[in-house]
């Protein structure tokens, strides 16, 4: 898989987010940035993203995702303290 790939993936579940992948074949890390996570534990968070994904990691075609997922506040915050 490529990176535009998981992108596109991670997009058709959450529409409404800002994505970013980097990774190289099978070991990928995304940054996911919506709305849809106000609220959420990190666990639920990540679940969502996970969702989204998940055939691809059960098939094997997929092995690994980092995920870090941001409110839109929370981002901004973050991105001031050079956390992402």
């Amino acid at each position: 898989m490529e990176p535009d790939q998981v992108k596109q993936l991670i997009a058709a579940g959450l529409p409404d987010c800002e994505i970013t992948v980097t990774g190289d074949g099978s070991h990928f890390d995304a940054t996911v940035i919506g709305e849809v996570f106000a609220g959420l534990s990190l666990v639920k968070k990540q679940q969502l993203v996970y969702a989204t994904v998940n055939d691809r990691i059960t098939s094997g075609e997929l092995h690994a995702l980092t995920i870090k997922t941001f409110t839109p506040e929370e981002w901004e915050k973050a991105s001031k303290l050079r956390v992402s």
